[in-house]
């Protein structure tokens, strides 16, 4: 294995590390955020970090795009054999395609969560039903988020081995 190989793989996986992390760490933080009894102030928690988390993470999912695109290509994947039928027809192919589809959902779903439920979330005025409403569409997104992230990390370890 090169060490430009090395070095790739070593900011794809720190990429996801941070992602899926912080994915986590908002599953963990919110049950907490909930409890706070201002309207106001708790919405302001959500949305600043919010804000904050969206930028970070954005940046990870470009380095994971960019780190996997060349991987694939450094291990002779992209190419022919992605565009044609003998790479996936392969167990590993087919691994590799799982890892895929899951990256495809995972970045639809933050793009949904981040660029239209979460800034729709912050608007609403906080302790109407409607702000409870679009807060709870959210959550939901990203839990399924973060779920698809577990799911991702083991079709990595599987394509990985």
């Amino acid at each position: 294995m090169s060490d430009r190989y090395v070095a790739l793989l070593t900011a794809h996986v720190l990429a996801a590390v941070v992602w899926l992390g912080g994915m986590l760490f908002f599953a963990i933080a919110a049950p907490v955020l909930r409890g706070v009894q201002d309207d106001a102030l708790r919405a302001g928690l959500f949305d600043g970090l919010g804000r904050r988390f969206r930028v970070v993470g954005w940046v990870c999912v470009v380095v994971l795009l960019a780190t996997g695109f060349e991987q694939l290509r450094l291990r002779g994947w992209w190419g022919g054999d992605f565009w044609g039928t003998s790479l996936w027809s392969t167990a590993l192919g087919r691994r590799l395609g799982l890892k895929l589809a899951l990256v495809a959902a995972m970045v639809g779903v933050q793009a949904v969560h981040d660029f239209w439920l979460g800034p729709r979330a912050g608007r609403a005025t906080p302790g109407t039903l409607e702000a409870r409403r679009l807060r709870s569409h959210a959550a939901r997104w990203a839990r399924v988020n973060a779920l698809l992230g577990v799911a991702l990390v083991w079709a990595a370890v599987r394509l990985g081995r």
